[in-house]
Formats: structure tokens, sequence, C-alpha cells
């Protein structure tokens, strides 16, 4: 249970302070003067032992099944809940922690809002910002019971940090809270997101706010011991951590990047030399220069331009932190934050771009009435997600460019295993999709998908059934949304560039891999350090299908792998940790 769960509730019957706190609850996303001076005398910890999961854990991504959608009501700002709620209950159940359910029902059913799949958790909150505190959905061994992870907010905020265990005993799900022992770890929701695969972002705030002298009154722990208690809680084994930026007053990443699906970030861009621009530049070449997506590929980074004030002005210069990244994926459905019409239309226009098939909806948090932004935060700072208690998992790398044929690989699991899966592909412009089996060897489902002649591009999505019925597309949004590979002309050496998939995982601490797909031997790979010297030379007869390497323990920092074959050469960069 979370800590001190029973004294607050006790707490808040006799003062009337807290009281006063529970009606008035429009605080900003960052700490008030008021809540500075409780921080060193606030308990943060727990001295009941709370462990980890007994088994292996993954977190899941934002754009995996989404079952509950979960805010905390303020009258403040209900024009913006209502909107949010009337959203996503199209698309799954939405949970509301209020102490006043039925004139928020009434709100929702006389504003036209069907309130057939909204549930309510009777119970106080602090503040709006359930991003921040509400737990994160895990699984275990990838696809196997659903739980909750939940770490110590970082506010003096009681009724806010016990949320998470209150819905947690609603609806039945098991959590798990980094609260006691060594294992009390300060962070934060807005600052944190994960690829559904190990690989999790942050900015270095959550270095600071357990490092000596933290105002918590949380053990020290370096780097490496703040790593080991999000891989035991949630399965992160590759945790990236970026500068702080310098007019972001909450350091959350959620206010400027998004990760839209395994290898695509989305970023605020301001003009040249404006506000936090240079410093979100600098974060961005440091992961493009250290790390890799899951499946060895640089992150692709996307560019969405962060709207100024009324008045023309940015953070450097007394305007708001205004961005069109504060957004939240739910199933089919995107929320975005608006500002101004002039703004807005290219941003939804980028979003549609970036995500075709999905519902956009644009919702207003910059006007006199409901100024969230002017809090510090978005839709997303006041919004949560909990995975499906059954999840189908597809994982896929999408193939972006092929010459004659398109190998089509995926990964696919489910807790009753995996029937069968399809890929259904047609040419650009064609209305029909044409169905082509996949192959099943463990979790791994392959086939290839032969161009027809004079074809310039193929659009597809993968379609999974589970035995126990359940199936499942990706992009989730299929047939609407698909993928579309480029089948026009390349040189030998694009194709195999494009064909040789991996390293995977990137970075490794041991062994990396690398799927060669339709590419046939002989094929010499070597290995060679940032001084140019060849550390391990080989070739191989047979090279379609997957090969691993080993790395040496002593192989440490960026390396290069190189094939040559009568394609050409093709260069793979690797992180060895």
């Amino acid at each position: 249970m979370k800590r001190f769960y029973f004294y607050y509730i006790f707490f808040f019957f006799i003062s009337p302070s807290s009281l006063f706190a529970q009606e008035q609850k429009t605080l900003p996303n960052g700490l008030t003067n008021s809540e500075k001076a409780l921080i060193t005398n606030f308990e943060f910890r727990n001295s009941q032992i709370t462990p980890p999961p007994s088994t292996p854990v993954r977190t899941m991504a934002e754009w995996e099944e989404v079952e509950y959608i979960v805010v905390s009501w303020d009258d403040g700002f209900k024009n913006i809940l209502r909107q949010i709620v009337d959203a996503a209950v199209k698309e799954c159940k939405v949970l509301i922690v209020t102490r006043s359910q039925s004139s928020v029902s009434s709100y929702l059913s006389s504003n036209g809002v069907d309130t057939t799949n909204v549930r309510f958790l009777n119970a106080n909150s602090d503040t709006i910002w359930m991003r921040d505190y509400a737990g994160n959905t895990i699984y275990s061994n990838d696809i196997e019971s659903r739980g909750l992870t939940d770490w110590i907010y970082n506010r003096p905020r009681p009724n806010d940090d016990v949320v998470p265990t209150a819905y947690a005993n609603l609806l039945n799900i098991p959590i798990y809270v980094t609260d006691s022992g060594t294992n009390d770890l300060v962070n934060t929701g807005g600052n944190f997101m994960t690829d559904g695969l190990g690989n999790g972002f942050s900015s270095d705030l959550v270095l600071n706010e357990n490092e000596q002298g933290n105002p918590y009154g949380v053990s020290v722990k370096d780097e490496d011991q703040i790593d080991d208690i999000m891989f035991n809680y949630m399965g992160i084994d590759n945790y990236i951590k970026m500068r702080k930026l310098i007019y972001d007053q909450i350091s959350h990443i959620d206010m400027h990047m998004k990760l839209l699906d395994e290898e695509t970030i989305l970023v605020s861009r301001y003009p040249d030399g404006v506000a936090d621009g240079p410093r979100i530049n600098q974060n961005i070449n440091y992961i493009l220069n250290n790390f890799s997506s899951h499946f060895g590929t640089p992150y692709k980074i996307e560019w969405i331009d962060a709207p100024p004030g009324p008045n023309g002005d940015y953070p450097d210069n007394g305007g708001f932190y205004r961005t069109y990244s504060n957004s939240i994926i739910i199933n089919k459905t995107i929320l975005i934050p608006t500002y101004r019409e002039q703004y807005d239309a290219p941003a939804i226009a980028k979003y549609k771009e970036m995500m075709p098939g999905y519902t956009i909806v644009g919702i207003d948090v910059d006007n006199a009435n409901e100024n969230l932004i002017s809090l510090v935060g978005a839709i997303h700072c006041i919004t949560h997600s909990i995975g499906v208690e059954d999840p189908l998992w597809i994982v896929h790398q999408p193939v972006e460019q092929a010459i004659t044929s398109i190998p089509i690989s995926a990964m696919i699991k489910h807790n009753s295993g995996v029937s069968n899966a399809s890929v259904f592909w047609k040419a650009e412009g064609d209305t029909t999709f044409n169905e082509l089996a996949m192959s099943g060897n463990g979790d791994t489902w392959t086939t290839d998908i032969t161009i027809p002649g004079s074809v310039d591009k193929i659009n597809y999505y993968i379609s999974a059934e589970a035995n126990s019925g359940k199936q499942l597309n990706r992009p989730i949004v299929a047939p609407e949304g698909f993928w579309t590979v480029d089948t026009s002309t390349l040189s030998a050496e694009e194709w195999a560039q494009n064909n040789i998939t991996g390293p995977y995982p990137n970075p490794t601490k041991e062994n990396i891999s690398f799927r060669l797909n339709t590419i046939d031997g002989p094929i010499e790979i070597s290995i060679i350090n940032v001084l140019g010297q060849e550390l391990f030379k080989q070739e191989i007869e047979n090279a379609n299908g997957e090969i691993e390497l080993a790395l040496k323990q002593n192989w440490n920092g960026t390396l290069f792998v190189k094939f040559k074959g009568h394609f050409g050469e093709v260069t793979k960069k690797i992180i060895k940790l």
C-alpha cells in the first residue's frame, strides 16, 4: 500500500488547511513558494518496504493499447477536461478522480458527453497534474500480468501522491512503489518517456532529485543506482538523460519532445537562438551521436514549431512554454494542445502527416477563461493512461525503401500465443489491400512482398490474431493508416543500407545482432574502433538471415561494424557499454 495512506485520510478529516487545499486545486505544475518551504519537513519516504516485481517487467509505450485514461477533476478547467473525456470515451474508459461525482457526471451529460465509459474514483486529490503523480503501466515478461509502478512525487501534495494506490485498488491492479529503503526514487511522469522496449528518456532532473543534499530526504543515489531501480521496477535498461532546459521551469521533457513510435521523436523547434532552441538542439545531437533506436537505427527526428504568445513572446522574454509536443496518444486518437489558429493549423497538419489515420483533436489551453499553459502544463500533463489487461503486442520496424521485394519482420506476442499473422498491402492509389500470410518462428513473424512492376510506392500494415481470438493491427489505426515503402530505383549500397537492419540492442553490454534480410553472401564483416583499428573480421558465405556478433569486454565506446559485399560497403555504428 502507498505510504501513509491511512494517515493522510485521518489528517484530512482534522485539518482545515487541508480541506481548503482540496477545494482550491488550481496549483501550478511547479512548486509554489509555500510548497518550497514545506519540502524539507515533508515525509516523502515510507518505512514499510515495497519491493520491486518478482519477475522481469517492461513499461508500455504510449502508442500501445489503452484501457483507461485517468484525470483529476478541477472545476477551474472543466471545459478542457470535458473535451478530453469526450474524445477519450470513444477510444477507451475514462477514470475521473473527484469527490463530486454527481455534479461532474451531470456537467458531462448536460454537455453531450456519453458517460457510458466513465468511471469515478471517490478520492481527494490536490492538483490536476495527473501525469506527474500517476502510476506507469508495466507487464511481467513483456505481455503477461499487468501492474503499475509509482515513484515518489516530487511535490508536497499528499493526496496526489496516494491517488495511484487508490485507483490500483479500485481496478484490482498490483502496484509497486519506489518509496522505501534504498529504492526510494523521486521521479516525475512528465519527465519520462519510453519506447516500450527498455529505452527510457528523462532530463537530468532525475539525477538532481536523488543526489546528495536533495530536499526530499531520500537516500543518496548515483546514476547507476537510479538505473538499477528503473530496471528492477520498470524494465528500463537504457536510461537516457539529457541536460535540463534553461527556460523550462519544471524540467519535464514532455514540454518539448515526444516519442511517436520506437524510432521517431517529435521535438519542439524555436527560431534560431531563441529560448531553449540551442539547448534542445544540443540534447537531440547528444541522442543522435550516442544512442540508437531498438532497431539499431538513428532516431528519426521530426520538428514542430513552438508557437509564440499573442505578442510574439517566447519563454526567454516572458512568454509561456507553449508547445505542441505535450500531447497524448489514446488508441486511435491524439489529443494536442492548441493556442491560435495561425499556428494550430500547421501543427495539426504536421500530426496528420506523421501519424496518418489517427484522429487529431485540438484542445485550447491558452484562453482567458482556462489558461492551463500559464501554469506550465498542457494536455499530456493532466492525463495518464493505463494499458489493457491483455495486450497483443506487435513491434515492427517499417520498411522505407525496397527494389524487387519488401522483407517484413515483426515481433508479435500474446499471453495465449499467436495463431496467425498477415501483411495487408497494396500499390499506392489502389483501393483494395492484398493479404499475405506471415510465417512464425517463436515470436518472430516474417514474409516478403514481391513488388509488382512499375509501382513506385507500396502501402502496408500488419494484422495478428492471438490463440484467444483477440485481433490487432499495427499501426493500430489500420487500414485507415498504414506504412509506405518507396519502391523507386535505389543504388546497390542504398538498398543494402536499408536491408541490413540493426544493430540491436544498441547500446549493448555484450553481444549485438543484425538482420540481413534478403542480402545474400558472401559478406565480409569487420569491427573497427574510433581510431580505425580493426578489432575483428569474418567472412560469411550465406548472409541471408540474422547474425549475432560477440563483443569483447574491453571493447568500449563507439564502434563501427562494416559489411562488404557485391553491393558495396555499409557501415553501422554501435555503442558498447
